[in-house]
């Protein structure tokens, strides 16, 4: 056992930071990210205009474009909630606009669920019960009327099923409203889902009976239809059932046909596709769960960066846990690949769109001058590029380098985070990290060498929590000496806008502005006055500059090594098989404890990697002349 875990722990930190390395970062990651024409809806409702929404459902109900209107209608009934007034006005200006209506009945059905919440049924207070009925009986009009304006709609039919499922319908009445949503759209997937849902056994039915419905479905759809996926979320409701089970039991076979059909269908778009991300990650997730980590890798890769709310609200909150599955995916890859084989790299297909255009643009802010930064960020790991902001701060971003250092490789943060994290350390100035992708804005505040505290604003996310507001307010005005943080809760809790909410921040901090590219190209800093880059150091040359320079000197990069002497050779070779023999033999030895063996075994391992860079960096040289040119 102690073979295993010394033998598999090197090889994460050798082949982890390869293993999926076409995947966008972290930042680069947004929850159900809308379109362009619903981001300008959402954003325009939450300043209190409904335009845009009204211009938008009117257009899916005159194109009978029922998937599509059944996802905006989703999303604007969320907002609703918490933007209040927007939809109030409209339905004031038009009472009878089916589209209103529509997102009125969606709005109740949201409100009771928001109530009642997510969790199981015996973890619901009975106060919330009676609320949540109460609501959902009050859905019932306002849904009957929103079908009465259209006839023709599924999506009244979608929620009518929503609302069935929580006042505990009869399954006659279950039944009718499936019938009649099936008279408009047969082949609706919002309909589908919610009866899946009625069907599965956590409400009404039972594993078999969702199985079945699912399947049915499956072979019903046209090709192409995302009801080709649906036996895969039957999939996950049955792993979900039971916190003590283990696999799919039973049901594997029916598990691996529902796993074949998804990827079939996720092979029919094209990468990164956003009309693909629901049912792509629940193929995520199931290929996790069922430790197939390569093809969950595969499936990550087809997600680029449209995580989804379902499936991964079950286990938290979604992002977190979408990013910690992608992240154990990469870990349990690497623990299979040899220490020695070369790292895998990514498949042959081209920069990857989000790459190209989501990756996240990085900034940040340090309290102090550029010659502080410098001394600072002698051993920080990574190449940066500085440039003066104002008289008292200094704008830093990452320069790539050809190849990652070792150091950098094995930090979990992103670059720019993780080169704050250290060249605050000790310090008294903090650094406020700044990213910035089409959907999302965001900021780590990093002070004496650790995360203070962090915040993001998404396009279409609800308010912050006042309270989490609060103390995130808080924890700024502390590190940059404002006495009212009640401005920066309020732009905190901001929405629709995260670029401007991201720039008023700033701006509240008195922190100079945002230079003019931020956003724009990766690296900004090189055309502004005084920039200059401060070259990656190996940790020992860092230490050793850091003790031997004047303060704010960093120094350029070291020339190359000269070739190394005969007893140089001699001596590391001697040692190598030294701790080798000593490792082995303390391993296999009982008496021996841990700790010697461990230590044996770290002097082998760095012997030996002194030898193969040396190896790496010699020149042949030939003790014949070279041919005379012809």
């Amino acid at each position: 056992m102690r073979l295993t875990t010394l033998f598999t722990i090197p090889r994460v930190l050798r082949h982890s930071d390869a293993v999926g390395a076409d995947l966008p970062p972290d930042d680069a990651v947004v929850l159900d990210a809308p379109d362009p024409s619903l981001r300008a809806a959402l954003a325009a409702a939450a300043s209190g205009d409904h335009t845009p929404a009204a211009e938008l459902l009117a257009g899916t109900r005159e194109h009978a474009q029922w998937e599509r209107r059944d996802t905006c209608v989703s999303r604007l009934a969320r907002a609703s909630l918490h933007h209040p007034g927007w939809l109030e006005s409209w339905l004031e200006e038009s009472p009878e606009d089916p589209d209103a209506v529509l997102v009125k009945a969606d709005q109740y059905v949201y409100q009771a669920w928001q109530i009642r919440t997510g969790a199981r049924a015996k973890h619901v207070e009975a106060d919330q019960f009676r609320a949540f009925h109460a609501v959902l009986r009050d859905s019932v009009p306002v849904i009957s009327t929103a079908a009465e304006l259209n006839p023709d709609d599924p999506v009244p039919w979608r929620i009518a099923l929503t609302q069935a499922r929580g006042i505990q319908a009869p399954r006659e009445v279950f039944d009718g409203y499936l019938s009649e949503a099936n008279a408009r759209d047969p082949h609706h997937e919002g309909c589908h889902i919610q009866a899946l849902q009625y069907l599965c056994a956590k409400w009404y039915g039972s594993h078999e009976e969702m199985f079945a419905f699912a399947e049915r479905a499956a072979e019903q759809a046209p090709p192409g239809s995302r009801l080709h996926a649906l036996p895969l979320q039957a999939v996950v409701e049955y792993l979900i059932a039971d916190e003590e089970t283990s696999g799919p039991g039973p049901y594997t076979v029916r598990t691996e046909a529902a796993v074949t059909r998804a990827q079939a269908l996720s092979d029919s778009y094209a990468p990164g596709d956003r009309e693909a991300a629901g049912f792509r990650n629940h193929l995520a997730l199931v290929l996790w769960s069922l430790n197939r980590y390569e093809e969950a890798l595969d499936a990550f890769r087809s997600i680029g960066v449209h995580a989804t709310t379902f499936p991964w609200t079950y286990f938290g909150e979604a992002r977190e846990e979408f990013l910690e599955a992608r992240s154990d995916t990469r870990v349990e890859l690497a623990m299979k690949i040899p220490f020695f084989r070369a790292s895998p790299g990514p498949p042959a297909s081209g920069t990857p769109d989000w790459e190209r255009e989501l990756a996240p643009r990085s900034l940040a802010i340090a309290s102090t001058g550029p010659t502080e930064v410098a001394q600072a960020a002698l051993i920080c790991g990574h190449s940066l590029r500085t440039a003066p902001a104002g008289s008292h701060h200094t704008y830093v971003e990452i320069v790539p380098d050809p190849v990652r250092g070792k150091r950098a490789a094995l930090l979990p943060e992103d670059p720019l985070t993780s080169a704050a994290d250290n060249f605050t350390t000790a310090e008294d100035w903090p650094a406020l990290v700044l990213h910035r992708t089409p959907e999302r804005s965001s900021f780590t505040l990093v002070h004496r060498g650790r995360k203070v505290t962090d915040h993001a604003w998404e396009t279409a996310a609800p308010a912050t929590d006042h309270a989490e507001a609060t103390r995130t307010a808080a924890a700024l005005a502390r590190s940059y000496g404002l006495s009212d943080p009640r401005p920066l809760a309020h732009i905190l809790r901001a929405t629709g806008d995260p670029a401007r909410h991201q720039r008023e921040l700033v701006a509240a901090l008195g922190l100079p502005p945002l230079p003019s590219g931020y956003g724009g190209e990766q690296e900004i800093l090189a055309e502004l006055p005084g920039a200059r880059v401060l070259a990656r150091r190996g940790f020992l040359a860092g230490m050793r500059d850091t003790m031997t320079t004047k303060d704010g000197v960093h120094p350029e990069t070291p020339p190359q090594d000269e070739p190394h002497p005969v007893h140089w050779w001699v001596l590391r070779t001697a040692a190598l098989l030294f701790f080798t023999a000593a490792a082995v033999y303390a391993w296999w030895t009982p008496d021996i404890g841990w700790f010697r063996s461990t230590v044996s075994s770290v002097l082998s391992l760095y012997f030996a990697g002194k030898l193969v860079r040396a190896l790496r960096r010699r020149r042949p040289v030939s003790s014949s002349p070279p041919p005379a040119a012809s």
